[in-house]
């Protein structure tokens, strides 16, 4: 059973991507916040994408793999598209709306505390803060998507 897995390209180059892809975005978000952070080792969100890393790398290795007309090929790669279009759409609006509703719930205690003039803690201290960093912007999913795709064929290069 376990030599079945190891010997499972498509999900080793699925996985190696995924997690090369999560492991440059703490030295990405350090060249621009010069903070080490290694929460993005899990976080969504930031650049590149290891959502669309992973798929893409998925795609590209089923296609090498199991044929490039193959049912599995065409699979992946309706998968990967959703999950990109996902990821600028869907998940990207949501983050948006995050921060609006973190700034409008921040306002409004700081309105309130000034109308009450009482000292309480702030509202940063209080809040429960929204995630903001859900989807990508499009060259975080673009660099995802070729960085998944070199990383299946690193890998298919180095397997075969």
């Amino acid at each position: 059973m376990y030599s079945n897995i190891l010997d499972n390209y498509p999900l080793w180059a699925s996985l190696t991507a995924l997690s090369l892809a999560q492991i440059l975005k703490v030295p990405w978000n350090y060249t621009i916040t010069r903070q080490w952070d290694f929460n993005w080792l899990f976080n969504t969100g930031g650049m590149p994408s290891g959502h669309t890393a992973a798929v893409t790398s998925l795609a590209t290795a089923i296609g090498i793999w199991e044929g490039w007309g193959s049912s599995l090929f065409a699979i992946t790669t309706i998968t990967a598209i959703i999950v990109m279009y996902d990821a600028t759409g869907v998940r990207r609006q949501a983050g948006m709306q995050a921060q609006v509703l973190n700034q409008l719930a921040e306002d409004f205690a700081q309105v309130l505390e000034e109308i009450r003039h009482i000292k309480q803690k702030s509202p940063r201290e209080t809040g429960v803060k929204l995630k903001e960093i859900l989807g990508h912007q499009p060259i975080e999913v673009f660099v995802g998507a070729w960085f998944g795709v070199g990383i299946a064929l690193i890998l298919y290069w180095l397997w075969v």
